[in-house]
């Protein structure tokens, strides 16, 4: 897998309407199943997590994301190491958690964001790379 190809599943994605917990592209994904979508697209098997509120608390999607990284299936990396392919946790200005996620498709993010209710393309303007906590690779990306 390479960050092109991880790229080009999300693109595929694109427009697909914003549904809660969706996890099939074209006809509904959230940002966490586009996530999901993403990853079975380029053949890895991540690990899921149903029944999470529209806007998760508690550190859930660290929880799970976590327990990807620890199965092997992402790897954390530094924050100013973002890379096109890489994922990305962010949290909102005034808020205490964590809340959405995007793929750095280099100088533009693939979201599936509440906000437009679809998943998009756009810019990673200085708005919203302050917002991103942490950054996650899919293990063994060729780069």
């Amino acid at each position: 897998m390479t960050p092109e190809t991880i790229i080009s599943a999300a693109r595929a994605a694109l427009d697909t309407p914003f549904k809660h917990e969706g996890r099939t592209a074209g006809v509904g994904l959230d940002c966490a199943g586009l996530l999901v979508h993403v990853a079975r697209e380029v053949g890895a098997d991540p690990l899921d997590r149903s029944g999470y509120a529209r806007m998760p608390t508690n550190g859930q999607l660290e929880e799970t994301l976590q327990a990807n990284v620890d199965a092997g299936i992402l790897v954390r990396v530094p924050v100013p190491e973002l890379q096109a392919g890489d994922f990305f946790l962010m949290r909102f200005r005034n808020e205490k958690a964590s809340r959405h996620l995007g793929i750095c498709a280099g100088d533009t993010m693939i979201h599936a964001w509440a906000v437009v209710r679809k998943v998009c393309e756009h810019r990673i303007d200085a708005s919203w790379k302050a917002s991103i906590v942490r950054v996650y690779r899919f293990a063994g990306v060729e780069q």
